[in-house]
């Protein structure tokens, strides 16, 4: 399966700006930053963890950083989280040489801006890289018809797109979410319990397309610590393996407010994470996966044009009617039902709090219309 990104590094840079590239293992950060180096002159490609690099750099010694720098026109720093003190030190390059491009990449939200944080306020830009978006692949409307059950049961992660069988598929994603898991979630915050982390995870997993009680879920894990059920899910959000979602309300008497969801950012770690391929005609949860696929999706799509986009909700009010998802793009509203097969939806409660809304029905049928 072919694909491009539309997300360009070239797009994002600017005078006296560091790049961030934030995004999950193994989602193509590092390619990207390679391609782009390929025909620059003067550039210099370095990681993270080497021990040289993090003495310069965490040393807060202004003449020996900008040594570093001064011979140097394009910087990339790949996993520029496991370098102390990196935001000081790409402070004090940017300030003196503000004409130079400074990039860097981390896996975790979480550690990156930790280590960015405010030395480098007013002076980053943001690329959040997410697996490939339907808006990416180089198909046909009828093409993507016809394969998109693969990408429901396998996602969308560039290496998964390229394996030639679904076993080759089923071998990447299990190693995948045993890297995610047990390396780079164990090693951010001191996290002692892989087991729990993973009753956590799976239990999300099988809950997707409805709303999360942190009080049911920490009984569901067998947990009695609601502190720790939240900072473990905080963590596998800011490693992008699920998103919460919020209730979308501007009448807090007559909808929910306090709710939340959680979807995952790819289906096939999300499935790979309960160890169901299984295809879509023999499983039971068809209509959460395409839920989840579609807001995804939407998601996918809105972020490549605006990185710092993060306007989609539900919607439910207190009688208990339900809109899947809920857009707010500028002043416009529009509300959007999943249905795997094409049905008729009545929209009069939501339509009747926000009558200039705008509403759909999402089926396999017509999703090209909408994600294309």
């Amino acid at each position: 399966m072919e694909f491009q990104r539309k997300q360009t590094i070239e797009g994002y840079l600017s005078p006296k700006r560091v790049l961030m590239i934030y995004g999950p293992r193994r989602i193509g950060k590092t390619t990207m930053v390679k391609e782009y180096l390929k025909d620059k002159k003067d550039s210099t490609y370095e990681v993270g963890d080497d021990i040289r690099l993090q003495n310069i750099l965490s040393s807060q010694m202004r003449k020996e950083i900008l040594d570093y720098i001064r011979p140097i026109d394009t910087l990339v720093i790949d996993e520029a989280q496991q370098i102390k003190n990196i935001g000081i030190a790409a402070k004090m390059m940017i300030d003196e040489f503000p004409e130079k491009k400074i990039i860097m990449t981390g896996s975790s939200s979480f550690e990156l801006s930790q280590q960015i944080g405010e030395p480098l306020t007013g002076r980053q830009f943001r690329m959040t890289l997410l697996p490939i978006s339907l808006t990416e692949l180089k198909w046909s409307n009828y093409e993507k018809k016809q394969y998109f059950e693969e990408i429901l049961l396998y996602g969308c992660y560039p290496e998964i797109l390229l394996a030639k069988t679904h076993k080759e598929k089923e071998q990447k994603l299990n190693e995948l979410i045993s890297s995610y898991l047990f390396k780079d979630i164990l090693s951010l915050d001191k996290i002692k319990s892989p087991d729990l982390l993973l009753k956590i995870t799976r239990a999300l997993a099988f809950q997707i397309g409805s709303e999360v009680s942190l009080t049911k879920l920490t009984k569901d894990v067998g947990e009695n610590d609601h502190k720790k059920i939240a900072r473990y899910l905080d963590l596998l959000e800011k490693t992008f393996i699920i998103k919460k979602v919020s209730a979308f309300s501007n009448n807090p008497r007559n909808e929910i407010s306090k709710k939340v969801k959680y979807y995952f950012y790819d289906m096939g770690i999300r499935n790979a994470v309960i160890g169901n391929y299984n295809k879509l005609d023999s499983r039971d949860d068809t209509g959460r996966l395409w839920e989840n696929f579609i807001f995804m999706e939407f998601y996918k799509k809105y972020k490549i044009k605006n990185d710092y986009f993060d306007s989609m909700y539900f919607w439910r009010n207190k009688n208990g009617r339900e809109v899947d998802i809920v857009i707010e793009e500028g002043s416009r509203i529009k509300a959007f039902e999943c249905k795997w097969s094409m049905q008729e939806v009545v929209f009069t409660d939501f339509k009747k709090a926000y009558p200039n809304s705008t509403t759909n029905v999402i089926s396999k049928d017509n999703f090209t219309d909408f994600l294309s």
